[in-house]
C-alpha cells in the first residue's frame, strides 16, 4: 500500500530528527543488583580479620610465573576459639577483584560477617591472582594493568593442573602464615570445608578444580563462568552428564546473566543454562541463580553472602 505524500514526508523527517542520546545507549541491566549490609560493612560487634599480601613465584606447576596472593584470616578472637580441627578454606581466583573491600564482591567483609554470625565456619580466604610470565611483577597495581598473560592457560585449561598448583604451592604457602603458627592453627584437610570461587574464566577454573579433585575441594561458586569454547570448556555439559551413575561429591552454585557475552567462543548465558541442565540430569547438589545482567561481578557480588552460606550449609551439624 502506498502512503499519502504527507505521511511519507513525516515519516522521513522522524528518521532524520536526532533522538536523545540515552535512547541509543544500552540499558543498565545490572542496576538492580546492589550489595546488602552483609557486604558493605562489618556488622556491629564484628571484629575485622587481617589480610596479608604475598608475592609467589612458581617453580613447579607454572614455572617462570609470578603472582599476588592475599591471605585473609579471621579476627584473633575467632582464632582463639577454634581448637585443633583446622580452619575452613575459600580460594578465590582473580583474587584482586574479590579481596578489594571497595569492589564488587568485598569478600573479606562478607567472610568476617558470616563467620561472626555462625553461618559459615571460621574460614581463611585465599585470594590468588593469575600469573605473569616474568621473574618480578610487571606493575605496582593489582588487576589488569597489565593483564596477567598466563591467565587463560591457568584458568581455561580443562585438566587437573590448576588443582595441582593449589595443592603443591598455594595451600602450603597459606599454611605457613606466621599468624596461624602463632595461634597454633592449621588449614583443614576436609574437602567438604574447602571451597573455590571465581568469575568468568576463574569460574570455570573453580569448577574444574573440584570436578577433577573432589578430594581437595567440594564447594564451587562460579560467577558468569566461561563454559565456552576457549580451551575445551564447552565440553563440560557432556562430561557432567557422563557422571550420572557416579556424580562427583561436590556442591555447585552457578550465577549467570541473560546479557552475558556472545562471541566466537560461545554464548555465556546459554552455556551456563546447559551446565545447569547437565548438573540436574546427573543428580548434583547445585543451585542456579539466573539474572538479566552482563559479564561482570555485580549480580555475583550481590548474592555472595547467600552463596557462601548455601555452599557451607550444615557445616556444624556434627558439633
Amino acid at each position: 500500500m502506498r502512503l499519502p505524500l504527507p505521511a511519507l514526508v513525516l515519516g522521513l523527517l522522524t528518521l532524520l530528527v536526532p533522538r536523545p542520546a540515552r535512547a541509543w545507549q544500552d540499558p543498565d541491566w545490572d542496576k538492580d543488583y546492589v550489595l546488602t549490609a552483609t557486604s558493605t560493612a562489618r556488622n556491629a560487634g564484628v571484629e575485622s580479620g587481617s589480610t596479608r599480601l604475598l608475592v609467589h613465584s612458581s617453580t613447579g606447576v607454572f614455572p617462570g610465573t609470578v603472582r599476588r596472593v592475599w591471605v585473609h584470616l579471621p579476627a584473633e578472637s575467632i582464632l582463639k576459639g577454634i581448637g585443633d580441627e583446622g580452619l575452613a578454606v575459600m580460594v578465590f581466583q582473580d583474587g584482586h577483584a574479590y579481596v578489594d573491600e571497595q569492589g564488587q564482591f568485598r569478600a573479606p567483609i562478607v567472610i568476617d560477617n558470616l563467620v561472626h554470625a555462625g553461618k559459615i565456619p571460621p574460614t581463611v580466604g585465599i585470594f590468588v591472582d593469575p600469573g605473569h610470565t616474568a621473574t618480578e611483577l610487571p606493575g605496582e597495581k593489582p588487576g589488569w594493568q597489565p593483564a596477567a598473560n598466563n591467565r587463560s592457560v591457568e584458568y581455561d585449561t580443562v585438566s587437573p593442573l590448576y588443582a595441582e598448583f593449589l595443592e603443591r604451592e598455594i595451600l602450603p604457602l597459606a599454611a605457613k602464615d606466621e599468624r596461624l603458627a602463632a595461634a597454633g592453627l592449621r588449614l583443614t584437610d576436609d574437602p567438604a570445608k574447602r571451597g573455590i570461587c571465581g568469575i568468568s574464566s576463574g569460574g570455570i577454573c573453580a569448577f574444574t578444580v573440584a570436578f577433577e579433585r573432589p578430594d581437595l575441594f567440594r564447594n564451587v561458586l562460579s560467577h558468569v563462568g566461561s563454559f565456552t569454547d576457549i580451551r575445551g570448556g564447552d565440553h563440560y555439559p557432556s562430561l557432567v552428564r557422563q557422571t550420572k551413575e557416579s556424580p562427583k561429591p561436590i556442591r555447585v552454585v552457578l550465577q549467570a546473566g541473560e546479557h552475558d557475552l556472545d562471541n566466537r567462543h560461545g554464548h555465556w548465558w546459554l552455556s551456563n543454562l546447559s551446565m545447569e541442565k547437565a548438573l540436574a540430569f546427573a543428580g548434583y547438589d547445585h543451585k542456579f541463580v539466573g539474572g538479566i545482567g552482563g559479564h561482570n561481578g555485580k549480580h555475583g557480588g550481590a548474592i555472595l553472602p547467600e552463596s557462601l552460606e548455601w555452599l557451607m550449609r550444615g557445616w556444624n551439624e556434627a558439633e
